[in-house]
């Protein structure tokens, strides 16, 4: 999520820094909205933030986890030479689906701000919709 993004929803919020998970890999729910999936060998790129209980909440209802189309979970994950324990929103509906309009270019446009790998960032783009998609990085075999 972009800085604008994030600050216009939970206003005390602060980056931490970029981190790796390994052993996901982005995906498109079946609702059209990012989440992880499963994948050995596979690495999603991200941002820690450290949010207030106010902001966590505002996370919670954003995410619609009392709706139950989000779980948390708590997954290792590494930010630079540390490794961390971070709350990780998984769609509850597994499955891959098409992204909602403008919802991709948001995606890359976030992970561009952030400077995560490039190799990364064109796999996120390969969501976006089109009339010829080219291959995604889980049929290519990129996993970073």
């Amino acid at each position: 999520m972009s800085r604008a993004l994030m600050n216009a929803r939970c206003r005390s919020a602060e980056p931490i820094g970029t981190a790796t998970l390994s052993g996901w890999r982005f995906v498109i729910n079946p609702e059209g909205f990012g989440s992880i999936a499963p994948q050995p060998g596979g690495r999603v790129h991200g941002v820690l933030w450290r949010l207030s209980a106010r902001d966590f909440a505002a996370v919670n209802a954003y995410e619609s986890v009392n709706a139950g189309l989000y779980v948390r979970r708590r997954l290792a994950v590494r930010s630079g030479e540390a490794q961390a324990t971070a709350l990780v929103y998984i769609a509850r509906r597994q499955g891959e689906g098409v992204p909602r309009p403008g919802y991709i270019p948001l995606v890359v446009e976030a992970a561009r701000e952030w400077q995560l790998p490039e190799p990364y960032i064109r796999a996120l783009a390969r969501w976006a919709p089109s009339r010829w998609r080219g291959a995604r990085a889980k049929d290519t075999g990129e996993v970073g």
